[in-house]
This record gives structure tokens, C-alpha cells and sequence, in this order.
């Protein structure tokens, strides 16, 4: 299974909701945190919908 990594970089303050939720499940919680993820249809999809908020490259 490819990885990819996550890196916060934008806050979410003024965000919504949805957004903020998407950000925890990701595991993510302060700028600049990175976590590993498998490159599964359900994380990608995560990672788009929070996309201006995020930056993600290949493991």
C-alpha cells in the first residue's frame, strides 16, 4: 500500500465545523505536525476535502 504524508499548514480558525473534524481525523493538530498515512480511497478523500489547509507528498 503507497503512503503519503500530511503536513498542516494553514489553521483552522474560521473554518468550518466539517473541516476542523476532517483535520482531527487526519490526526492532525498544530501547524507544521506531519503524520503518515496509507493512500487509501477514504484518507484521499479526507485530504481533499481540507486541501488549501494542507500540504501532501508521497512517503
Amino acid at each position: 500500500m503507497a503512503k503519503i504524508k500530511v503536513t498542516k499548514r494553514k489553521s483552522a480558525i474560521n473554518r468550518p465545523l466539517r473541516q476542523k473534524r476532517t483535520l482531527e481525523a487526519l490526526g492532525l493538530r498544530k501547524i507544521g505536525q506531519t503524520v503518515e498515512h496509507d493512500a487509501t480511497p477514504n484518507i484521499l478523500g479526507m485530504v481533499n476535502k481540507v486541501k488549501h489547509l494542507v500540504s501532501v507528498e508521497e512517503a
